[in-house]
């Protein structure tokens, strides 16, 4: 492998902007070790002869088990509405959560 990585202070405040992270001083030194080990990590991994290698979805060979889409009866208004703590059919009554005006 090559050099290890080098992180500055800088780049990791930097990334924290673009994530729209707030890191407190005595953080951006402990994360920018971290951030070179780990794309230190990324770096040997890319090392690797995948020539030939098919991407993997899953480590295990599963399909879906969906059903048939067919149409089939839904519940009636009475029964939509039967438990509702208020209702004024065929409406469930609910509090007002907007006021008459909106502000910006």
């Amino acid at each position: 492998t090559g050099m290890p990585i080098q992180i500055t202070e800088q780049q990791v405040r930097h990334v924290a902007k673009l994530s729209r992270l707030h890191l407190p001083d005595d953080q951006v030194t402990h994360l920018a070790g971290q951030l070179a080990m780990i794309l230190d990590y990324v770096g040997k991994i890319n090392e690797l002869d995948c020539e030939g290698v098919e991407p993997l979805a899953h480590p295990l060979d599963l399909t879906n088990a969906l059903r048939p889409d067919r149409e089939e009866p839904g519940i009636t208004v009475d029964a939509a509405l039967a438990n509702a703590p208020d209702k004024t059919p065929p409406f469930f009554k609910v509090p007002k959560v907007l006021g008459d005006t909106v502000s910006s």
